[in-house]
Order: C-alpha cells, then sequence, then structure tokens
C-alpha cells in the first residue's frame, strides 16, 4: 500500500496527497525512474522535502522542485495535507 492517493492522473501529470493522518515510518528515501518536476499545490504545515546529502527543506505552496532520475529523496511529514502535481519527464 502506498502512503499516498493519487486524486487525479493524466498523460502529463499526477496530483498526488499525503494525509495529515501518515505514518512517519512510511515516508521512506527513494528514486524514481525519471526526472520530475514537483510543484507544491498545498503544503499544510512543516512538511519537508529533503534530497540525499542535504538538508531538509521546508515545502511551500507554489514552490517548485526538479529531481533528476535516480537521486535519493524523501518527504518529512508535517502537519495537514500535502497536495503535489508531479511531472515525470520521459525521454
Amino acid at each position: 500500500m502506498k502512503p499516498y492517493k493519487d486524486l487525479e492522473v493524466t498523460n502529463e501529470y499526477v496530483i498526488r496527497e499525503f494525509d495529515e493522518n501518515i505514518d512517519p515510518i512510511e515516508l521512506m528515501w527513494h528514486r524514481d525512474d525519471e526526472d520530475r518536476t514537483i510543484e507544491v499545490i498545498d503544503s499544510g504545515k512543516g512538511w519537508k522535502f529533503q534530497f540525499e546529502d542535504d538538508l531538509p527543506l521546508d515545502l511551500v505552496s507554489e514552490s517548485t522542485i526538479f529531481i533528476l532520475r535516480h537521486q535519493w529523496h524523501r518527504v518529512w511529514k508535517g502537519e495537514g495535507k500535502l497536495q503535489l502535481k508531479i511531472t515525470k519527464h520521459i525521454d
């Protein structure tokens, strides 16, 4: 079972939501098979994003993060819900 739910899925992007009741242990380090652009739609309070070997960044509404293919990253739990628009860049 995934630690999120996809609210909208198109050929171009996914709207993904992380619930405020998620167990933080489910937000694991991972990497993806394609480059991705993450746009924060709703950041709740205190949610963070972290690249490997970097300090966590605050996720704030309307911020954008670019993730390279196979780059290790993770999300840190905050309060409220986190909604992201994820665009996969497939070559």
